[in-house]
Parts: structure tokens; sequence; C-alpha cells
């Protein structure tokens, strides 16, 4: 299973608005986000930088491929762009993917 790790940052004073979305995330959105072969998934935040993780049980390319071509993604982007700042891949149209270094089994 192919791992994928993200970073980016939310707009200062914009914590718990961010973590009220994602605890009210829409149904149509987790049922995407499951479509895509994402498991595992967890974002953590420190201050105003966020990290994301995830498994891509079909492999990192479908699970990106399937985002970038979704109205649903779209729209959780537009919602989500007043607290957000995120650089997207021109490629993928996903965050671009963070170099892992190190792991421990």
């Amino acid at each position: 299973m192919e791992k994928y790790a993200w970073s980016a940052k939310i707009k200062e004073g914009t914590e718990a608005e961010y973590v009220r979305r994602h605890n009210e995330i829409w149904p149509e959105m987790v049922e995407l986000l499951k479509a895509s072969g994402i498991k595992n998934y967890s974002i953590w935040l420190t201050g105003t930088t966020l990290f994301g993780y995830y498994e891509c049980e079909k492999g990192i390319e479908f699970a990106t491929k399937t985002q970038a071509n979704s109205p649903i993604v779209d729209k959780w982007n537009e919602y989500m762009k007043d607290i957000l700042i995120m650089e997207m891949d021109p490629v993928t149209g996903a965050q671009p993917q963070l170099k892992q270094v190190f792991e421990l089994d």
C-alpha cells in the first residue's frame, strides 16, 4: 500500500473553524475518499500548520486522479479556501506530496 503525506497552512485564528468543518465533513466527501482507495487518513495541526497522512490501497496515482476529476473535491476546496492556504500540484491537482525520509516498522 502506497503512503501519501502533505502539508498546508491555515489562516491564523481559523483553527477552531478548520476543526469544526472536518468534524462535520460531508458524507459525499467521505464516500469519494473511500472510492479513491484512501485508508487510514489523519490530519494533524500544530499552530497554523497542517500535516496530512493517508494510505492508498489502489495507489497514489489512482487516488490523486479520482480526486482531481471530482466536482465534490472542487466544491470542498471552494468551501475551505477562506481558511486554508494550500499550494496544489499543477500536474496532479492534489497537495504536493511530501518526501518520506524515515520509517520505523
